[in-house]
């Protein structure tokens, strides 16, 4: 069996951290939500993985490299603009010959791996196998339809009027059986190869589709809320660990990780808490599911429940949470006097403004 991971996307959802890095790559917990799901897919017994990648390529390249240090071997799949999931199994034909594949879509995170849902495909042989959970909104994610013996009987990409709440969570696995179906499809009404039209093309061809209706640990990165939960889930599993200094006048409650070269002083940090090599901590408060990158300084301030990336300040500003502060971004108070909120954004920004 093989793997293709599709790394792609332009991450509008995630903007503007995206206008500079692949969404991909964004962390959670300091560890870029790609790396989970390679990490996944050679827990699963994987080994042969196809990224296909777009604009963002060459940051996917430096980050992953040749994927030994995954105990994989990656090959990439070049794909000039975003068509479609089955875009890029049709462009991926050669690297996936007549094996077995995972597609992983690299935005998505399934907590406790795809292992278990592997070996039941490699043990029940179905031609596709789905998993389904419920959500709020099916309207912006490809929606199953079960019929009355809880069997896929129709699949709609994105609708404007579901037939379910079931929607499809970004792995699925399939036999080489779903090439003929999407060497045979056309662009749909958003102009690209659905994936959902290729299983509904096996559906109606006689093929076996399985489906799983799941609850509870899929999520789709691409927004901010969702990164801030995907945080908080894996945060809820890290062991506690201090290899940076940490004062006599500092308190660490819970499961804190300190990684080397970090300085805490004069402050308090309640766990789960992660804090990148490098980092300082003074005169604050860092409170439950906070990740702080690489080389940050927070300072005279308290945040909570929030992503810190790598080389971002924050300093002097009271009380921050549910946030995600990008790559060397600056956070400071505003002048006192006249009293005026004072703003740089980039393309596409969202500001709360407390009155």
């Amino acid at each position: 069996m093989r793997a293709l991971v599709l790394a792609g996307g332009s991450g509008s959802r995630l903007r503007p951290i995206t206008h500079t890095s692949a969404k991909q790559l964004v962390p959670v917990a300091n560890k870029p939500v790609l790396f989970y799901g390679l990490e996944a897919i050679r827990d699963a017994g994987i080994v042969e993985v196809g990224i296909v990648v777009g604009d963002t390529a060459p940051e996917i390249r430096r980050a992953v490299g040749d994927g030994s240090a995954f105990g994989l071997k990656v090959t990439y799949i070049p794909q000039d603009a975003p068509r479609g999931l089955a875009h890029a199994v049709l462009i991926a034909r050669e690297f996936l010959g007549d094996d077995d594949f995972v597609m992983y879509l690299g935005d998505n995170f399934v907590v406790g791996g795809i292992s278990d849902l592997v070996a039941r495909f490699r043990q029940e042989r179905p031609d596709a196998q789905i998993m389904l959970t419920r959500v709020s909104d099916p309207r912006a994610f490809g929606v199953a339809e079960l019929g009355v013996d809880g069997r896929v009987v129709g699949l709609e990409e994105k609708p404007e009027r579901p037939k379910s709440d079931l929607a499809l969570v970004g792995v699925y696995l399939f036999s080489p059986a779903v090439h003929k179906a999407v060497a045979g499809l056309t662009p749909s009404r958003r102009d690209e190869l659905e994936i959902t039209d290729a299983i509904q093309a096996l559906i109606d061809g006689g093929r076996r589709v399985e489906s799983t209706v799941i609850s509870g640990y899929w999520k789709d990165t691409g927004n901010v809320t969702d990164m801030l939960e995907v945080n908080r889930l894996v945060l809820e599993s890290v062991e506690p660990s201090v290899k940076g200094e940490v004062d006599e006048a500092s308190e660490l409650i819970g499961r804190v990780v300190v990684e080397p070269g970090v300085t805490v002083s004069r402050s308090r940090v309640v766990g789960p808490v992660v804090i990148g090599a490098g980092s300082v901590v003074r005169d604050s408060y860092v409170g439950p599911f906070t990740s702080i990158d690489r080389d940050c300084t927070v300072a005279d301030s308290e945040i909570e429940y929030s992503i810190v990336l790598r080389g971002a300040s924050i300093d002097g500003v009271g009380r921050i949470e549910c946030s995600l502060i990008g790559r060397e971004a600056r956070v400071t108070p505003a002048p006192r006097v006249p009293r005026a909120h004072r703003l740089v954004l980039g393309d596409h920004s969202t500001v709360q403004i407390s009155r």
